[in-house]
C-alpha cells in the first residue's frame, strides 16, 4: 500500500529528504489529479515493484522549486507553456518525461447563465500565473470578446489587449483562490484543477476550451532524468487505461488523454 504524503512545504524548501533514497517522490496539486496519480502509483508498484510517494501541494510554484532542489524526482501538475515560463524566469533545468491530460480551462459565473448576458464593464478574474492568464485571454480573443495585439502570445496580460469593446475590468488572482472570489466577480477563469473540487462543472462554464487545446499537462523531471528506468516505468503506469478510467470518473469526461495523439 503506497503512502499518500502531505509534504511539509518548509521541509521541501530546505531540501530535507521526506523519504528514503529508494523512493520515487512525485509532486501533485491536492485534489482529483492526486487521486488520478494514485492509480498510476498502484500500477507502478504492482507491475514494476516501484516505491512511490505522492507529495501534495496547494499552489503552482512550490512543486517546481521542490523538483529543482531535489526534494522531488518528478511532478505532474503543469502544462508545457507554464513549465517553460518557470524555466525562463528561474533558470530551472527541466525536461518532459511524458504527457498526462488536457484539463480545459473554463469561465464561470454565479450571476449569469450565458456569455451573452455578461454586462459591459463586468469584473473578470484571471489566474495570475504567466501562462494561464494568457490562456484565458486567448480564449476570450478566440470567442470575440476582446482583441489581443498578438493572439499567439502565450503570456499575454491585460496590457496586451488591443480592443476591449465591452470595457471589461480584469482582476489578476492566484489560481487556487479563484473559486473563492467567484461570488465577488461577474466571471472567473478557473482551471479544472481547482474548479472540479469546488463543485464547478465544465458543462456550466460560459466559455471553455475544447479538446483541441494545446495545454497538455505533463510529468516534469530534472534535465537528464527523463530516461531513468523508474521514471519511464512511472510514465508507462500513468499512460494506462485504468488511469484514463479514473480521470473520466473524477472529471466527468472533461479530462482528455494527452498521449494518444
Amino acid at each position: 500500500m503506497q503512502k499518500l504524503v502531505i509534504g511539509s512545504l518548509t521541509a521541501l524548501a530546505l531540501g530535507i529528504n521526506v523519504a528514503n533514497a529508494d523512493t520515487l517522490k512525485v509532486g501533485t496539486v491536492a485534489g482529483p489529479e492526486t487521486d488520478v496519480m494514485q492509480v498510476a502509483v498502484d500500477i507502478a508498484e504492482a507491475q514494476y515493484d516501484l516505491d512511490v510517494e505522492i507529495v501534495e501541494f496547494t499552489d503552482y510554484v512550490t512543486p517546481n522549486a521542490a523538483l529543482a532542489d531535489g526534494s522531488l524526482d518528478a511532478n505532474a501538475f503543469q502544462h508545457e507553456p507554464y513549465m517553460q515560463s518557470m524555466v525562463d524566469d528561474r533558470g530551472y533545468d527541466f525536461a518532459i518525461a511524458g504527457y498526462t491530460f488536457v484539463f480545459p480551462i473554463g469561465a464561470y459565473s454565479d450571476a449569469y447563465d450565458t456569455i451573452e448576458a455578461l454586462p459591459d464593464g463586468a469584473d473578470i478574474a484571471l489566474p495570475n500565473d504567466p501562462s494561464n492568464e494568457g490562456r484565458s485571454l486567448i480564449l476570450m480573443h478566440n470567442k470575440g470578446l476582446i482583441e489581443l495585439n498578438d493572439p499567439d502570445n502565450l503570456e499575454a496580460t491585460p496590457i496586451d489587449i488591443a480592443d476591449n469593446p465591452h470595457d471589461y475590468n480584469f482582476r489578476e488572482i492566484e489560481a487556487a483562490q479563484l473559486p473563492r472570489v467567484l461570488p465577488d466577480v461577474d466571471m472567473a477563469f478557473i482551471n479544472n484543477t481547482f474548479a472540479q473540487p469546488a463543485g464547478l462543472s465544465l458543462d456550466d462554464a460560459l466559455v471553455r476550451e475544447g479538446p483541441e487545446s494545446p495545454y497538455v499537462n505533463l510529468i516534469a523531471v530534472r534535465g537528464g532524468d527523463e530516461d531513468r528506468e523508474d521514471i519511464r516505468q512511472l510514465v508507462d503506469a500513468y499512460q494506462s487505461e485504468a488511469v484514463v478510467e479514473k480521470a473520466d470518473e473524477l472529471f466527468e469526461g472533461s479530462a482528455v488523454a494527452g498521449w494518444t495523439e
